[in-house]
Formats: structure tokens, C-alpha cells, sequence
């Protein structure tokens, strides 16, 4: 029996998680910064680091003044602060030299491949950051490839194991039509924390185990 199509798999996590309609998480750059202050730790972590971030320098311009040992200090909280510290101090920088502001908002009235493109030419940024500034601020049909989507898709067969998470957000983007990527995307991400785990995946509770290749029953 031929495993599922995305189609497919939205319709039967929409039965089992609910409707999943977008809200905008806040302006492309505080997403952008935020996304960078996500790697590699929790989103409890992360936020309490952007808070503490914005406390200590209440706007972008006075953060672009600011030393990469202060910006470390700020952030210490969310873990990397030393590598996280330098890339966001460089992309300031870089986004004032082009710009001389900080308004991403351009970004949504360029076509979506532009737009990747611009984002991915920043220091530091990669096709899932780029993504996560394009949906979640900009409402745009950008597919950003967690952990856990990644991890769903690739034990679905979606996308061959030798793809890595960097080639399986053109793949998987390619798949959905503007309207299904952020369903997917969430969908996905619920689906992979509550029962497609990385440790012992709960397959017997999974609605999709009939036709999964990976499913262990």
C-alpha cells in the first residue's frame, strides 16, 4: 500500500489536532532575531532571552550600538550565547548597511524565492530561519523544517533519509500548495512532539501508523 500524501496527512492530523489557522507571531525582524535565539534551545529559554534582550536594548538601533560581550550578556539565558552573541550583532549590521532601517516588511511584496534569497544572504541565516521570518511574520508560503518535521516526514517517506534537513525544505515545500504549508508545518511539529518522538515513537496511538513505512506496531 503506497504511503500517504501530504493531503492525506493534513486531513488525518486535522482530525486529531484540530484546525490550525496562522496567527502572526509579531514584525519580521523581532521574528528573525528570535528564530536566531531558538537554536539549539527551548522555546521557554529562548524567549526569556529575547525579553531580557529587549529590556536591556529597547530598540534595534540601540542594540546595533551595542558590544558583542554585552549582547552575550543579555542572552546568557538561552544557552550559545557566545556564538548566538556575534551573529546577531553582524546581521544589525548588515541589514542597517542595505536598508539603513530595520523594516523587513519589502520582503512581503517580493515573490517568495526573493525573498528566501534575501533573507539567506544574511550572515547566519539558513533556509529554516529564512522560513520562519516568511510564515510566521509575513504570512507568506515559506515551510521551516524543524526537528520535528523533519523527523515525520523522513519516517513517513516523505523525503530520503540522505536529504538532510537544509535540501528537505525544497523538497517538502515543493510537495504543498501555498494553503497546505502551514497546516503542515504545525501539524507536523505537534504531531512529532506528542507521538512521532525521537525515543520511543508511540506508533499503536498514531492515526497514521496503518500506511507509515516506519511504523513499529
Amino acid at each position: 500500500m503506497a504511503a500517504y500524501t501530504p493531503t492525506e496527512i493534513i486531513e488525518l492530523l486535522r482530525w486529531e489536532y484540530g484546525e490550525l489557522p496562522w496567527r502572526p507571531h509579531g514584525d519580521p525582524m523581532t521574528e528573525l532575531i528570535l528564530t536566531i535565539l531558538s537554536q539549539n534551545t527551548s522555546d521557554a529559554n529562548s524567549g526569556r532571552a529575547f525579553a531580557r534582550l529587549r529590556l536591556r536594548f529597547p530598540s534595534w538601533e540601540a542594540l546595533l550600538g551595542a558590544a558583542p560581550r554585552e549582547i552575550e550578556e543579555a542572552i546568557q539565558v538561552g544557552g550559545l550565547a557566545r556564538v548566538k552573541a556575534p551573529r546577531i550583532k553582524a546581521i544589525l549590521e548588515e541589514i542597517w548597511r542595505r536598508l539603513g532601517s530595520f523594516d523587513l516588511y519589502f520582503l512581503k511584496e517580493m515573490p517568495l524565492a526573493e525573498a528566501k534569497a534575501w533573507l539567506r544572504s544574511l550572515p547566519g541565516v539558513g533556509p529554516k530561519t529564512a522560513a520562519c521570518v516568511l510564515m510566521f511574520a509575513l504570512g507568506m508560503p515559506a515551510l521551516p523544517v524543524d526537528t520535528h518535521v523533519y523527523r515525520v516526514a523522513r519516517r513517513l517517506g516523505l523525503v530520503p533519509p540522505q536529504a538532510g534537513a537544509g535540501k528537505s525544505h525544497e523538497l517538502l515545500e515543493g510537495m504543498l500548495v501555498p494553503e497546505q504549508v502551514y497546516p503542515f508545518h504545525m501539524s507536523l511539529i505537534r504531531h512529532g512532539r506528542r507521538i512521532c518522538r525521537a525515543q520511543r515513537p508511540l506508533c499503536p496511538q498514531c492515526p497514521l501508523a496503518p500506511r507509515c513505512p516506519s511504523a513499529v506496531l
